[in-house]
């Protein structure tokens, strides 16, 4: 209850490209996939049986989807897949949930804080015994070992603190850089 009060009160809007986030003191994301439920759209099912891997859902996203940054709503997979216009949130969620479909045991979003852009959300999945990831359109094979390392690889160097979810959105690690 005392949670279910406190996420009530103090969910904001963050700026940067992930908003409807609750703070705490790295900033924890409200998601719609634990309620999402496949549609009864045929062209939907079709797509998410068709797309198997990180690499072939990130290149229909690339080729099918646009970049909104006016995006302020957390869209569902589906949603995501009618409007063809997302932000870093919707993408990540895109890419997890047809993972998920697919059988991918450990698939995660961060949500990652980048003074002055605010706050940036990638899909994370482990491929072989490897992390790779998913950021907006574009599918990386990064070859981490943990978060950790995928923090200090790319462009996300810069990171003031991280916060792991996985498909359920149950915190999986949490840092502040010191």
């Amino acid at each position: 209850m005392k949670k279910s009060v406190l996420l009530v009160l103090i969910v904001v809007f963050l700026t940067g490209c992930v908003t409807g986030c609750v703070s705490n003191n790295v900033g924890t994301y409200i998601s719609v996939l634990p309620i999402f439920v496949l549609p009864d759209d045929t062209e939907f099912v079709d797509l998410v049986k068709k797309l198997e891997t990180p690499e072939e859902i990130c290149q229909y996203m690339e080729d099918n989807f646009e970049y909104d940054e006016e995006n302020t709503s957390n869209l569902s997979p589906y949603e995501l897949f009618k409007t063809k216009k997302g932000n870093c949130d919707d993408f990540s969620s895109f890419v997890m949930f047809i993972l998920i479909f697919h059988g991918y045991d450990e698939v995660y979003q961060i949500l990652i804080e980048l003074p002055p852009l605010g706050y940036h959300m990638i899909a994370v999945f482990k491929e072989g015994e490897f992390y790779n990831i998913s950021d907006n359109m574009i599918y990386i094979q990064c070859f981490c070992k943990d978060f950790r390392e995928i923090m200090n690889f790319y462009f996300y160097h810069d990171w003031v603190s991280y916060v792991v979810y996985d498909y359920d959105m149950n915190i999986v690690e949490e840092i502040e850089r010191e």
